[in-house]
């Protein structure tokens, strides 16, 4: 049987039933737990069940993501302090590139041993990497090495994606077509909100130099800590929640190549890239932005705050509307060009006058767009792609969001005016300008993707069809040629 064939077969619910009673018959549960209506089990289909220490995982997941980005996120700080701001970007810099590096073996662990381990791995490097930056911070009688620093920053990088890869690889696992969105959403934008508790508390703790030693030190003791809670995550699921759950996806040298000639999933990695590119910049550089129009590091951490607290806040509103709705395309269609808008904006926002409104409402509206998209792109680019592995299409768009970050920011540096020169002197307004317009480069992008027919949502279809006592009978039309497109 070629490979389309088969894929057809999978998806009318023929190949699917035959490789989820082999692989759940032993798990099944008896017919005291469970009596359909009329009577009688059923011995051709599998069982599916939802169960609650699903929440326990989630929220250890979340605790990771979050406490790996609060581990960084102080460091903008240090700008108010220094006199050079070269070695506090490349230590925001450093941590993207560890991102691309650890996301390599990140995807084979997800693949081969799960998110459990994945999930272990993190933890581990994220409690040296953060105890390493107590040593650098101490060591020389104090006053400490750069090099040292470094190296617990590259660690930490290369710690993240095994957490902030794993929500969807996780949801796709042990969560509904019903609930996948907001529970990757929940796991996903922990990591912001640990920038944002960062860019919150930094300047209540960090108010001189000789204090981030000690911020460095609390910080580790606490990220100890919040790791502990991965050892008591379980594995899997003994039943699986849906029958998308329960597929056997798609070996993982066959689902690259189904990737690379996808037309959808590159778009999306493309949007997502550039998007989450210049998120994690304009986060990593909003001091910066800020400061040469007179602003305080605390109005620019309050503006770093209201941008991830939008996006939280409205995230927490929209996804469980679109876990009911599925309308994944059209909110794509909506929110691309308002993100790339807001990109514009921000080149009039920061003025001499030193006015807080514009910047605020533009960084709020930028947050909830750019926050809320995150993970409806994680999600749908796995519903075309199914069954393709969900930890790999997640590793892929995040490796691209996080490179092009760090690619970002030393061009949006390289692009600042120097600090006896522009009006004001120091000025990141060219560099504005080309966040701007690259952000509305890609704005045709989503509206490229397909009409409502190419871009079906294949495990919510999937799901739906297997709910009645037997499945129903193969769709009129499978377009299984929409998932490999040469």
């Amino acid at each position: 049987m070629t490979s389309h064939a088969k894929l057809k077969s999978f998806l009318s619910g023929e190949l699917f039933r035959k490789a989820s009673v082999a692989e759940y018959h032993a798990n099944r549960i008896s017919s005291s737990d469970v009596v359909p209506a009329d009577g009688n089990m059923s011995e051709e289909l599998p069982l599916y069940r939802s169960y609650k220490r699903r929440w326990y995982g989630l929220c250890a997941l979340m605790l990771l993501n979050l406490i790996a980005s609060c581990c960084v996120a102080f460091w903008q700080r240090l700008v108010a302090h220094l006199s050079s701001e070269s070695p506090v970007n490349w230590l925001a810099t450093v941590i993207l590139f560890g991102y691309g590096v650890g996301s390599v073996p990140c995807a084979f662990v997800l693949n081969r041993r799960g998110v459990k381990s994945s999930m272990l791995i993190s933890a581990i490097l994220l409690i040296v990497g953060n105890w390493i930056r107590v040593a650098g911070a101490k060591c020389n009688d104090g006053n400490g090495s750069f090099g040292v620093l470094m190296l617990g920053q590259v660690i930490i990088g290369l710690g993240q994606p095994f957490a902030l890869n794993a929500p969807s690889y996780y949801t796709d696992m042990w969560y509904t077509s019903n609930s996948r969105i907001s529970a990757n959403a929940l796991a996903s934008l922990s990591n912001p909100l640990g920038g944002a508790i960062g860019q919150l508390v930094s300047p209540i703790m960090v108010t001189t130099t000789d204090r981030f030693p000690d911020m460095i030190l609390y910080v580790a003791i606490i990220s100890t800590l919040a790791c502990l809670p991965a050892l008591f995550v379980p594995a899997r699921p003994p039943l699986p929640p849906c029958p998308s759950s329960a597929t056997q996806k798609f070996a993982f040298g066959k689902s690259v190549k189904i990737l690379l000639y996808n037309r959808r999933f590159v778009i999306i990695s493309v949007l997502f890239s550039v998007l989450v590119g210049f998120f994690n910049s304009f986060s990593s550089l909003i001091n910066q932005i800020m400061e040469p129009y007179g602003y305080t590091s605390n109005d620019a951490g309050i503006d770093g705050a209201v941008l991830i607290g939008a996006g939280l806040v409205f995230s927490a509103i929209l996804s469980p509307i679109l876990d009911r709705t599925h309308s994944f395309l059209l909110t794509i269609r909506i929110q691309i060009p308002v993100i790339s808008l807001c990109y514009i904006c921000l080149i009039f926002t920061q003025t001499e006058s030193q006015q807080l409104a514009g910047p605020y409402i533009v960084s709020a509206v930028l947050g909830a767009a750019s926050f809320s998209l995150l993970p409806v792109a994680l999600e749908w680019v796995q519903e075309q792609v199914f069954p393709v592995s969900p930890e790999l299409t997640a590793s892929i768009l995040w490796v691209g969001g996080n490179f092009l970050g760090g690619i970002f920011i030393i061009i949006m540096n390289a692009l600042k005016e120097p600090p006896n020169k522009g009006d004001p002197p120091g000025n990141m307004t060219r560099a504005l300008i080309f966040q701007a317009i690259v952000a509305a480069a890609v704005i045709p992008l989503p509206y490229m993707l397909g009409n409502r027919e190419q871009t079906r949502n294949r495990r919510v279809e999937l799901d739906a069809a297997m709910a009645g006592p037997r499945p129903p009978p193969p769709p009129s039309a499978v377009h299984d040629d929409d998932l490999v497109e040469i």
